[in-house]
């Protein structure tokens, strides 16, 4: 067979043709009129386009601010995305630099537009557990920031130099409410409560049209009175039914006296696992007491006792592990509910992995802390951006071939939708986006569209 001749064609092709679906939702929430009125430039690059275009690297899974010149002289980045211009990349990082602080509150008000969108007349839909509550999982992850002098890493829970930012994602989807960095030696449940106080109206807002019931789930690092006590106040203020499920933490709990009880009462339901393990459950009511507030919860106990290994060896002693659950859940959900609502509520590693592989946010780009907090303030926006076009387009029957599954990953939607070839064309006072002839992702590409334009 002859081989190829490689030739460079007279017309522009672009890699990333997904970006204009991504520009079109950013067009959908006037993006330009939230951020220019409230800061303007006297010349240069609008700050609106410094903002759109980091939202372009960080939606092809890319954050350093270098890799905003492989764009400067793309025409389909800058129309695809309606800037007025490309910034270079000392512009980005020095925009960035100066406004972070500043732009704390403006991100979320970008994230809070993108969250509250309809599309054909429905909102999102952000998912719902069996029992009909949406959960909202919050959680931290360490971000290894080894070897170098970034402004507030320190040694995280992992083992690692790093930062340990907390995120919170509402529904059974993975759409990010917040991304907050912290700083790598801060404690999972210290200042949480401020982030209730965002967290819990936002997720109210943007679930407002179905009034769902709201189930906030932590681990173990979040079991806090303070913070129990901040949920249920702003539960109060917002008059929605807001459940919480927390793993105990035992602390200084006397495990052995615990369980020595538990085997001489006759009344203890045993249940045999395997030949030596078994396991009993049992619940009680607690008081949650921090200063002068306090709240009625109960807790699930599960109590496993082991005098086989896991090797078949026989121990000459028995070991036991006692684990807890917090939670307001109506009575009606039984122990074995409640301990399986808080199992489920692992999926959220998941979304954590999307982050740090998917989205390549291992290494943040800056060396300043503000403006790496705007960075992972605007991979949420770029995440729930992302999460909107596969939940749109990867799961109809003409979307490309993939195994059934309630979502699609955010890697998934990079390269089915973002890495897209396309040729733009200029003809009779239009500008064109042509796909290819084998184009698989046509359809739904092209469906998407017009529902986007309907809008």
């Amino acid at each position: 067979m002859p081989d190829f001749v490689i030739k460079q064609l007279p017309y522009d092709l672009s890699q990333h043709a997904g970006l204009a679906l991504i520009g079109k939702y950013l067009k959908r929430i006037n993006l330009n009129a939230l951020v220019d009125p409230a800061y303007p430039v006297r010349s240069g690059i609008a700050n609106s386009d410094i903002l759109k275009s980091y939202l372009g690297l960080l939606c092809l899974g890319k954050n350093d601010f270098d890799a905003i010149e492989g764009q400067r002289q793309d025409a389909f980045f800058t129309r695809a995305l309606g800037l007025r211009s490309v910034p270079s990349s000392p512009t980005l990082r020095q925009r960035l630099d100066t406004h972070a602080p500043a732009w704390f509150d403006l991100i979320d008000d970008i994230n809070t537009a993108v969250l509250s969108l309809k599309l054909e007349g429905q909102p999102i839909d952000f998912g719902a557990l069996p029992c009909a509550y949406v959960p909202l999982d919050i959680d931290t992850f360490a971000m290894d920031q080894s070897g170098t002098a970034k402004e507030h890493v320190g040694r995280t829970y992992a083992g690692v130099d790093g930062y340990c930012p907390l995120v919170a994602y509402l529904g059974t989807q993975g759409f990010c409410l917040e991304f907050a960095l912290r700083p790598g030696t801060q404690h999972s449940a210290s200042e949480t409560e401020y982030n209730i106080e965002r967290l819990l109206p936002l997720a109210a807002k943007v679930t407002a049209a179905a009034q769902p019931p709201l189930l906030l789930r932590a681990d173990s690092g979040f079991d806090s009175a303070k913070l129990m006590c901040a949920i249920a106040r702003q539960a109060k203020a917002l008059q929605r039914e807001v459940a919480w499920l927390i793993k105990w933490n035992p602390r200084s709990t006397p495990v052995e006296t615990i369980a020595q009880a538990r085997v001489a009462d006759a009344n203890t339901a045993w249940t045999v696992l395997r030949p030596g393990k078994r396991q009993c459950l049992w619940e009680q009511s607690v008081a949650i007491r921090d200063g002068n507030e306090s709240l009625k919860a109960r807790r699930v106990y599960r109590l496993t006792e082991r005098t086989v290994d896991k090797r078949g060896q026989q121990m000459l002693l028995p070991e036991y592990v006692l684990e807890g659950w917090s939670t307001t859940l109506p009575e009606s959900f039984t122990p074995e509910q409640v301990i399986a609502l808080y199992a489920e509520h692992g999926t959220h590693e998941q979304f954590h992995s999307e982050f740090k592989t998917d989205m390549d946010l291992t290494r943040l780009p800056s060396g300043k802390f503000d403006t790496n907090y705007v960075v992972c303030a605007l991979a949420a926006v770029a995440m729930n951006l992302l999460r909107l076009v596969g939940q749109h387009t990867l799961h109809g029957p003409d979307a490309p071939v993939r195994h059934s599954a309630q979502r699609r990953r955010i890697r998934t939607v990079i390269q089915e939708l973002m890495f897209k070839a396309a040729r733009m064309v200029d003809h009779a006072r239009q500008w064109v986006l042509g796909l290819g002839a084998n184009d698989r992702a046509f359809a739904v590409f092209e469906r998407h569209w017009r529902a986007l334009d309907a809008l």
